[in-house]
């Protein structure tokens, strides 16, 4: 016999259990019921089949405490049918955001869709936020006390400086910029649940992000032509091809990494960065040497193959160039904070050295005109100084 949720003597001699006891209420469209076992109302839950997706929906429609009687079963039959609606006419059904977790796994969510930046917020989270107490806190319960305390710990926790897996993590102090970026992600996420609360007060739960001020400081660690040189004669065989294209490109290491073959016109020597930090793809016209190396990693290889990969065919990342490159630098004994990002920092200084405006440097590189001037313009004040003294008579 089929189950009828709506008679109420039927529904208390339900027996308790995770699984809730359906009812069909048409093809597709379901309403269950989930007794308590403390001898509360219960709960009731909607199941509609998404036939775009191929799978089911589910969503929690609460105990309906404020009615009585068979005004309950209305009311749910009312909401699951809602549910079957949405579905069917391709609406989408958002996720219950009731936490701080909640809050972030929505924007993480919903931004990756657009392929933008603030995809880098998930990893940060999983860091950072989910496993923290902060993680659980309500968002109508959120004040400023709740972000300050999660703050403290996350400046307190030292930073990775190289991952070894035969030797010892090596760890630093966290840099005031990483926990800039740190807190923007969270704040971004929190911003989009709830509304920023009144200046000064524990309300203003946003005042507790707010960024260190001067922290994004000058890269100060260069390495001249010689010591790139050096580096390399000095770095694994596996890995040379990857830096000496650091070397010669002032592209970022992640940016790098990600090329496929197909990003790279050999006919042409064009290159396509489609996946930086910038979200926009951008097309650079490369010098003979540049081409040349770049055409020898892309011999015989698919066109969706990483353009420079691993001796595995698998492509760079981070975790996996850390180790090579910090091996060459210290063979080489150059300076020991040099890391992949600074054979990128030291290409862009030499650019600004040698006079290439600003704007066009930054467009190469794939950053802002601003960042340049902010990192790099004492250079160009340099040369035009230097530009300056060749006027004399």
């Amino acid at each position: 016999m089929a189950l009828d949720l709506s008679k109420i003597g039927e529904r208390e001699r339900l027996k308790a259990r995770r699984e809730p006891h359906w009812q069909r209420l048409r093809a597709g469209c379901f309403l269950g019921f989930r007794p308590s076992k403390r001898g509360g109302k219960g709960t009731w839950i909607a199941r509609v089949y998404d036939e775009d997706n191929r799978k089911y929906r589910l969503k929690s429609l609460g105990d309906f405490g404020a009615l009585k009687g068979n005004e309950i079963f209305t009311a749910a039959r009312k909401e699951a049918e809602a549910l079957a609606e949405l579905v069917e006419s391709g609406g989408e059904v958002r996720a219950k955001v009731e936490t701080v977790a909640d809050a972030c796994r929505e924007y993480a969510k919903t931004k990756s869709r657009h392929g933008n930046l603030r995809t880098e917020a998930e990893p940060r989270f999983k860091r950072y936020v989910y496993y923290d107490p902060v993680a659980k806190v309500k968002l109508t319960k959120l004040r400023k006390r709740h972000l300050k305390e999660w703050r403290k710990r996350l400046e307190a926790r030292p930073a990775l400086v190289s991952r070894n897996k035969t030797g010892e993590q090596k760890m630093r102090e966290r840099a005031p910029s990483t926990i800039n970026r740190d807190m923007t992600a969270l704040r971004a996420a929190l911003m989009e649940f709830v509304a920023p609360g009144t200046p000064k007060t524990e309300g203003a739960w946003q005042e507790a992000l707010t960024p260190i001020p001067n922290a994004d400081r000058r890269r100060s660690v260069y390495l001249n032509r010689d010591q790139r040189r050096s580096l390399l004669e000095h770095i694994e065989t596996e890995a040379e091809p990857f830096a000496r294209a650091l070397c010669l490109l002032p592209l970022r290491p992640g940016a790098l990494a990600g090329l496929t073959v197909g990003d790279f016109d050999r006919r042409t020597s064009e290159l396509t960065i489609g996946k930086d930090k910038t979200g926009k793809p951008r097309r650079i016209q490369l010098p003979a040497e540049a081409a040349g190396l770049l055409a020898e990693q892309a011999a015989d290889k698919l066109p969706s193959a990483p353009l420079i990969m691993r001796a595995n065919g698998k492509p760079w990342d981070k975790e996996t160039w850390k180790r090579p490159i910090a091996a060459a630098v210290a063979a080489a004994k150059l300076p020991g904070e040099a890391t992949a990002y600074t054979l990128r920092h030291s290409t862009i200084t030499d650019l600004v050295s040698a006079g290439l405006p600003l704007l066009t440097i930054a467009q190469i590189s794939g950053t802002s005109a601003e960042m340049i001037e902010r990192h790099y313009g004492h250079l160009a004040s340099d040369a035009a100084v230097t530009a300056l003294g060749k006027l004399a008579l």
